[in-house]
């Protein structure tokens, strides 16, 4: 019901949704070029402008309202609502569903979160703490420009990765060394 809900919410959006789709998981061997390039180009016009955050804000709020106001005018002139078939509401189905789940699965990290506060405050309250100055480190020897455009390339570029199994390649690398070095220090302990 959730899907449903979501869909019937963005169904003027469709056809935009299912073109980012394909950008993001790099249907064609340029996307992640374009992508990276547009990302890149978003950057440096607001490292050279320098806008204040309250303008940055004000800014991008007024891009997303003019975006929810023309995309759904102009996407079925652009793409042609009669090209719409089963095989794309399919996949729109399935994106939908996927925020759906994702949505899920920040809410119930964010209630384990609470959970562990309530059941052992000690461990929270340490993990907290070393979380947050850690990040407060990386905040302080990386520049916030150099950091947002580095943690959004991360999120754009994600679904690629996971698509192309690059993400599944490095972390089974990364078990494999992690596993010998346990086994390494075992052999030193016996």
């Amino acid at each position: 019901s959730e899907t449903a809900g979501l869909e019937e919410q963005l169904q003027g959006w469709g056809e935009v949704i299912l073109l980012t789709d394909k950008v993001l998981r790099w249907e064609r061997a340029w996307f992640p070029l374009a992508l990276m390039s547009v990302v890149s180009f978003a950057f440096l016009m607001i490292y050279y402008l320098d806008p204040s955050v309250l303008s940055g804000v004000s800014c991008f709020v007024m891009f997303l309202c003019l975006a929810d106001y023309l995309v759904p005018a102009l996407a079925p002139r652009i793409f042609g609502s009669n090209k719409w078939t089963t095989e794309q509401q399919q996949r729109f189905h399935e994106i939908c569903s996927n925020l759906v789940k994702s949505r899920r699965r920040i809410v119930g990290w964010w209630k384990r979160l609470f959970a562990l506060k309530e059941e052992k405050p000690k461990m929270y309250f340490m993990t907290m703490l070393f979380t947050l100055a850690v990040v407060a480190w990386i905040g302080q020897q990386v520049h916030n420009l150099f950091l947002t455009y580095l943690i959004v390339s991360f999120f754009l570029l994600f679904p690629g990765l996971n698509q192309h199994g690059i993400i599944t390649k490095y972390i089974g690398m990364a078990k494999r060394e992690i596993n010998k070095l346990l086994k390494h220090k075992e052999k030193k302990n016996e």
